[in-house]
């Protein structure tokens, strides 16, 4: 998977022989965004993520789509709630770091 803007870039341009904006593309994009099977509780959430994710598309990728390209709102807002909601999802699923007890030494050292 892309692990930065550019990679998606290009992974993207790669498929775009193969990408169509047909009636089921629309429908599950509008399910993915707009309906999620999640607990309600986490829709805000899964909302910004999404709004994030749509903010990376480039706009060739969109109007079939019929997704919004909103260039002001997307690098004021969706760009920053994307990066603080990634931020902590990262720090949350880090692994911890527990301090260890080094090893006591031997009582009976010869």
């Amino acid at each position: 998977p892309p692990r930065t803007e550019a990679e998606l870039r290009t992974q993207l341009a790669d498929y775009r022989p193969e990408l169509k904006g047909t009636s089921e593309a629309r429908a599950a994009s509008r399910f993915m965004l707009l309906n999620p099977p999640i607990p309600w509780i986490l829709r805000p959430v899964y909302g910004v993520l999404g709004a994030a994710a749509v903010g990376l598309m480039p706009r060739w990728t969109r109007w079939p789509l019929r997704l919004p390209y909103l260039p002001v709102t997307e690098a004021v807002a969706v760009r920053a709630g994307g990066e603080a909601l990634t931020r902590t999802i990262r720090w949350v699923i880090a692994p911890s770091i527990e301090p260890t007890l080094a090893p006591a030494a031997s009582a009976t050292s010869a």
